[in-house]
């Protein structure tokens, strides 16, 4: 049901506001739109069904369905049917029903009426209706058409469904910018580079815990966060029966608190680590015969300090291992690494033989923590490659590649879609990106020079007008100064922009600084979407659909906004937009194009997943017999990922092989070098890694690199995720902070900084004292925490509180804009894995702690 502005007025009981203005009064959220007031409750509750649909608490994306019951969600739980989760949820399914519920959604469009921007300034936004808010964006966009400013656009991208074709390509494209910026950098793409220039393979890997036998998690907390916790949630108590954990982490996870064993690794030398592993599976001869190869005479010529020749080993489906252990590992001893990593040789030496005795039924799980870290890509690099040393990679209880969910793209780049870009797209287009891809210093080797993103360069693009400056920005799902480290440059950046929209549930930090703020529909509940995704050896596609009728005046940010948007730019003079929708996208069944935003929502839905629920269309996997059955089931699954396909096809590399000397990488930076006349080395040099000449192309020690003087800043800061985060967006629910405690260490409705007794005790500290923490970005005040869970020298806070905006829960004050706790993010500074573009969180600034 839609409010007008005079009900929103009448029953936010504000009429300086909106929801969660500096102007906020306590009852600034209605209950309900409805012009009578609530409507009674039922007597009894109503009888109720189980409705499909998919979370997306995080990149999990799981299965999921919810129980409706009286226009209301009242219940979620995993997908029966799901083959992944085996019809588990975590914690982060639930805290999706609160997130809907919520009452400190933005409810109708505002506009702002306070010109000046800034932390602390009240926005002064104001209701309006959306023909307006839309109107006023499409004016400033023509205003760049007209002024041949078409670059000058920009598109931000945060979490999405696989609906983001239309608003993250097909209107920025169309329109004529290059400027489309996700956010896949602040996320994960270090982790990528490990796998991609090992076995070509740009993505998550799928992990067999049903037959594994030896899992090593670098940096991985699989039962609490990153990648198909409910189905490690599931499997736990059988892996721990089954196999050895060992978890390779910093701080006590929650995954280490169950492990067998636990390597609290010194923070960014998990390339150490893994070197000395993969030096005493080689020495004692436990890697594969039969994916590696052996020695031509049978002998083991690995001996520490010894080099090898070449020509003396036989290698079957790898490339390069004798020139790796020439190179790097024949001096990577555990004795070395106990030096650097701070990890007993003795514990090394155990893990490692373990490991190898297990294989090739075993995996390395690697992640973020072991790779989003300055010079993070070469840790990938190593620890990924343990798993190519042991015959565990594409095989049973191993790492596994995915079978993709085919979907249809958008038609974006076909010969159809040329005639909509006019002259002006077409200039605008061949201008460069604001976050400086592909630039000598950021690399960004998504396969390609150029090829990936660097999110959190964009605020220094923009800061710096470096390529040029952005006058228009439009951004959804999203709340970078919150997500991004050094997130007060992108406060300065988003007061630098001219103008700025904002599509969004609730009001973010972002947010604040918008000139036109669009009440978005909640993913899981509210609205048309669809995500491809894989785990447990089966990929699938899950649909989210409206299931129940929104509580306020909101739309799809992916899809209704920008057919709403492309009709006003085509009532103004620009209808290439409008029209490529109109023609190009016409619904399968019907063949007739949109008559609104909400029809066009289906439609595309349809349009993309045609390949699953048409039976003339049918593939593979599950056969669906058309869309209302699609509709009805909300997911299809494909055929099980059979083991060693890689092995028998070959790998996506320039070898067709497992490289530890990757000719991959050799190629795609050699072309980064070329292109901008300078060599290789010179290129580490710039982008500020240690390796260089044959060092590069392969698995390597790079030392950790932190921020701040060891004298001055004497202990390593660390951000750890928490299983409640939904990726930053559920702190404005009461059952984060009661349940805080769940995540290791931490105290319910509290934010804490875990020190170990042994630090604590030489700074005199105690539980619950107050500290200021100090890093060269930034000075915050915490209470401490003791705790033996984090090792000597490294303190840690888990990431989540710290809003200043968001909400009445999520801030200590909304109306002065004072945060609850501090964001991690702006402790620690904006630095990179220049090679990946991914954003540095992890091992990045050191700090000194002062008593108050």
């Amino acid at each position: 049901m839609k409010l007008t502005r005079r009900d929103f007025i009448k029953y936010s009981g504000a009429t300086g506001g909106v929801i969660m203005t500096a102007a906020m009064v306590p009852n600034a959220i209605a209950a309900t739109p409805i012009a009578d007031g609530p409507s009674p409750k039922p007597a009894s509750p109503g009888e109720g069904k189980w409705v499909p649909t998919l979370c997306q608490g995080c990149t999990s994306w799981c299965p999921a369905e919810a129980f409706v019951q009286d226009g209301r969600v009242v219940n979620v739980r995993g997908h029966h049917l799901s083959k992944s989760s085996g019809g588990y949820l975590c914690p982060r399914g639930q805290l999706g029903i609160g997130q809907m519920y919520d009452p400190d959604r933005i409810k109708v469009p505002m506009k702002r009426t306070n010109p000046k921007k800034g932390r602390g300034v009240d926005p002064k936004f104001v209701p309006i209706s959306w023909d307006e808010a839309l109107d006023t964006i499409a004016d400033r966009m023509m205003e760049l058409r007209n002024n041949d400013e078409t670059h000058k656009f920009m598109l931000m991208r945060g979490r999405y469904t696989y609906c983001r074709d239309v608003i993250y390509d097909a209107l920025p494209k169309i329109f004529g910018s290059p400027n489309n910026i996700s956010h896949s950098a602040i996320c994960a793409e270090a982790e990528k580079f490990g796998s991609y220039y090992t076995e070509g393979y740009w993505d998550y890997r799928d992990y067999d815990l049903e037959n594994s036998k030896y899992i090593i998690c670098f940096g991985a907390d699989p039962i609490a966060s990153n990648r198909q916790v409910p189905n490690a949630i599931r499997q736990w108590g059988k892996v721990l029966d089954q196999a050895t954990v060992v978890a390779v982490d910093p701080r006590l996870s929650a995954t280490a608190s169950k492990a067998h064993e636990w390597m609290p690794v010194k923070p960014g030398e998990d390339s150490a680590l893994a070197l000395a592993l993969a030096h005493v599976i080689l020495t004692e001869g436990l890697w594969s015969r039969e994916f590696v190869g052996d020695f031509k005479d049978g002998v083991n010529a690995f001996k520490a300090g010894a080099t090898v020749d070449e020509a003396a080993f036989d290698e079957k489906l790898t490339h390069g291992v004798v020139k790796w252990w020439n190179v790097e590992l024949k001096d990577r001893t555990p004795e070395w690494a106990e030096e650097v990593c701070l990890v007993p040789a003795e514990q090394i030496r155990r893990v490692a033989i373990g490991f190898g005795k297990a294989a090739p039924n075993v995996m390395c799980w690697m992640a973020p923590g072991a790779s989003m870290q300055p010079r993070g890509a070469y840790g990938a690099l190593a620890a990924h490659a343990l798993n190519g040393l042991v015959g565990g990679a594409d095989n049973k209880g191993g790492t596994l590649q995915k079978m993709k969910a085919p979907y249809t793209h958008i038609p974006l780049y076909k010969e159809k879609y040329k005639p909509y870009l006019d002259d002006i797209a077409q200039k605008g287009l061949k201008h460069k990106k604001i976050d400086q891809r592909g630039t000598l210093e950021f690399p960004s080797l998504k396969k390609k020079p150029g090829g990936g993103v660097v999110t959190n360069r964009a605020a220094d693009g923009i800061l710096d007008e470096n390529p040029n400056e952005i006058k228009v920005a439009i951004g959804y799902w999203n709340n970078f100064p919150f997500s991004c480290t050094g997130a007060t440059r992108w406060e300065k950046a988003l007061e630098k922009v001219p103008f700025f929209a904002h599509i969004v549930t609730n009001p973010s930090e972002m947010t604040q600084f918008a000139d036109i703020v669009l009440p978005a529909s909640f993913h899981m509940f509210e609205r048309w979407g669809f995500i491809p995704t894989k785990f447990n050896r089966y990929s699938y596609i899950g649909l989210q659909r409206p299931m129940v009728k929104p509580l306020w005046d909101t739309r799809t940010d992916e899809t209704e906004v920008i057919w709403m948007l492309a009709r006003k730019l085509k009532e103004k003079g620009f209808p290439n937009l409008f029209d490529y929708f109109q023609t190009e996208l016409k619904d399968p069944e019907s063949g007739k194009a949109a008559e609104n935003e909400a029809q066009f929502a289906e439609i595309v839905v349809k349009v993309m997943t045609e390949k699953q629920w048409n039976p003339a269309k049918y593939h593979s996997g599950e056969k669906i017999n058309g869309w209302q059955e699609f509709v009805k089931i909300g997911l299809w699954q494909s055929d099980q990922y059979p083991f060693k396909k890689k092995w028998e096809k070959g790998f996506k590399t320039e070898t067709k092989k497992f490289e530890f000397y990757s000719e991959t990488l050799k190629k795609v930076l050699g072309a980064h070098a070329e292109k901008h006349k300078v060599t290789i080395d010179e290129v580490m040099e710039v982008t500020q890694y240690e390796g260089r000449g044959e060092q590069v192309f392969m698995p390597h020690w790079e030392p950790a690199k932190y921020h701040g003087d060891e004298k001055e800043y004497p202990f390593v800061f660390m951000d750890s995720r928490s299983r409640l985060s939904r990726e930053g967006r559920s702190q404005n629910l009461a059952e984060f902070y009661e349940f805080k405690k769940v995540d290791p260490g931490d105290i319910s409705h509290k934010d804490v900084l875990k020190i170990n007794p042994k630090d604590a005790k030489a700074l005199d500290l105690k539980n619950g004292d107050w500290v200021e923490v100090t890093s060269p970005e930034k000075s915050v005040k915490i209470q401490v925490k003791l705790w033996e869970g984090v090792r000597p020298g490294t303190v840690n806070k888990t990431f989540g509180m710290g809003h200043w905006a968001y909400g009445r829960l999520a801030s200590e004050d909304y109306s002065k804009h004072v945060a609850r706790g501090f964001n991690n993010n702006e402790l620690l500074p904006a630095d990179y894995d220049r090679l990946s573009g991914s954003t540095a969180r992890h091992a990045v600034s050191r700090v000194s702690i002062q008593k108050i």
